[in-house]
């Protein structure tokens, strides 16, 4: 864990804004640098954010946009609470959010991942697996799952 990155998924909501928080003082604690991943899942139409758009693809890149802008803003505020030295990549990634964090924790040095136990997912919760148990049964590396 020394020295490897802390990986730390969002969806922007307070729950994952508590374990951002987590992360952060779990890299001031091992001396590494955190990794912030956005997943999106694939628009089901144009209306899919209740966005009226030209196309799939324009509403797609806008989407990207707002979160690559949001990852941005969580970056500058977490740069201010790590330690000297330490650093925060961020990651915009498209598909299954169990899936592409898993393939997330595969690329480069991932140590531990620190992930809310829930967010965004209102009612949707009861139909779908719980993507932190998902990781929590997948990932080879630490999981700390914050409520």
């Amino acid at each position: 864990m020394r020295t490897r990155q802390i990986l730390c998924p969002t969806d922007f909501s307070e729950t994952a804004s508590h374990a951002m928080n987590y992360a952060i003082e779990m890299a001031n604690l091992y001396g590494v640098s955190v990794r912030l991943v956005h997943v999106m899942s694939e628009p089901l139409s144009e209306y899919h954010y209740g966005i009226a758009m030209e196309s799939a693809q324009q509403l797609d890149r806008q989407i990207e946009a707002a979160a690559e802008g949001n990852l941005d803003k969580l970056k500058s505020q977490m740069l201010q609470e790590l330690n000297d030295g330490l650093t925060v990549q961020t990651v915009v990634r498209k598909g299954d959010a169990l899936d592409q964090i898993l393939a997330e924790s595969k690329v480069g040095e991932i140590g531990m991942i620190v992930i809310a136990s829930h967010g965004h997912q209102g009612i949707s919760h009861l139909l779908n697996p719980n993507i932190a148990e998902g990781l929590a049964n997948k990932a080879k590396c630490p999981v700390l799952v914050v409520k």
